[in-house]
């Protein structure tokens, strides 16, 4: 039998069957987009449960045979398939844990992704650029939308900083795990000895919030236009359409110098929001173990979660130990993916430690 209790797996069978029931009679508008959600949520979580019950109905049904004195005939081939079956069983059961974990209410939304050059000088600032390219070719793969909020350039085309919006559904899930200190060791082009440099450059995500999420106060901001300014191209806006919004009870500045006027406003609004929503975040969500700060760190090289190696072609997780040989997929978005799935599994075994030993 699972080792989930059977009261709990019921309660969620018959809250799932009261909501299909109230949307069948029309709920009413209230509440029907709530019941939707729930409805929608629950779904695959009852699935797996009829699954894993139809699964150990069945392993019963074997084990009577077995047991049964008058169907010697048949003890030898139900004992073959209840072998088969057990892994099964096991397989059902493991999934269906990792669906009743709790789940991270940001998970869904849209994300703020905000990335710096660290240590390194101008081969952090080109390894900033690598990075959000690498990022942007991941979000095409998705079918997100990228949309630049602010950029700081340097002459070689590298990124001081630049902080854009990704669009799209489960954004935050997964890239959540890429906050933090990412290292870089190559051979730069401006290098003529061809020797190895090792520089760093910093990554943070930030669900996006809503305005119903976090309300700000017209009195507790400030809001100055200016002339956009920096090394530069198509990127940066001669005219004086640049806004900073500085929130004045926290001191967080922001700044957008992509759009107009108006879109500036707007985007450095919603970076403004996204910022005090991940504060609120850290404050009340006690299953977040780190604060922003922490995640991302100084930029230093001593500080990181993840080492790309050009000239061994490797890429190192340095929080799952994982060293894959394919760098330049990793590069060009389309290996993100396998780095990302095993830093999902590895949080959801520790939300399993965590739930059976009841600190969840």
């Amino acid at each position: 039998m699972s080792s989930i209790p059977n009261e709990k797996l019921e309660r969620l069978i018959d809250r799932w069957e009261t909501i299909q029931a109230e949307l069948n009679q029309g709920a009413n508008q209230a509440t029907y987009a709530k019941l939707t959600k729930e409805f929608s949520d629950l779904s695959p979580v009852v699935a797996a449960i009829r699954e894993l019950q139809g699964a150990e109905k069945e392993a019963q049904d074997l084990k009577a045979l077995i047991a049964d004195p008058t169907a010697k005939d048949m003890a030898e081939m139900a004992a073959e398939e209840l072998e088969l079956l057990k892994p099964r069983v096991q397989e059902l059961e493991g999934k269906l844990k990792i669906l009743l974990l709790p789940k991270d209410a940001a998970d869904e939304r849209s994300a703020i992704l905000e990335v710096r050059a660290g240590t390194g000088g101008d081969e952090a600032a080109l390894f900033a650029a690598d990075l959000f390219r690498m990022y942007s070719r991941y979000a095409d793969l998705k079918g997100w939308k990228v949309e630049i909020i602010s950029i700081s350039e340097n002459d070689l085309g590298g990124y001081k900083e630049i902080i854009a919006s990704i669009t799209g559904t489960g954004v935050f899930a997964k890239l959540k795990f890429e906050s933090g200190v990412h290292r870089v060791q190559r051979i730069p082009a401006t290098e003529s000895q061809g020797r190895i440099h090792t520089s760093a450059a910093t990554v943070a995500v930030l669900p996006e919030a809503e305005e119903v999420d976090i309300e700000i106060r017209p009195e507790d901001i400030r809001i100055d236009t200016m002339r956009a300014s920096g090394a530069g191209g198509q990127h940066v806006n001669k005219t004086d359409s640049a806004v900073r919004i500085t929130h004045i009870p926290t001191g967080i500045v922001v700044v957008s110098a992509e759009k107009s006027q108006h879109q500036n406003r707007r985007l450095a609004m919603q970076v403004l929001r996204s910022r005090l929503y991940e504060e609120e975040r850290e404050r009340t969500e006690s299953a977040r173990s780190e604060a922003r700060k922490s995640q991302v760190g100084s930029g230093d090289r001593s500080q990181r979660i993840r080492t790309y190696n050009f000239p061994q072609g490797r890429v190192t997780d340095h929080r799952i130990n994982l060293t894959l040989h394919n760098i330049d997929r990793v590069m060009d978005g389309i290996g993100l993916d396998e780095i990302i799935d095993h830093l999902v599994t590895d949080h959801q075994a520790s939300q399993l430690a965590a739930m059976e030993s009841g600190a969840l």
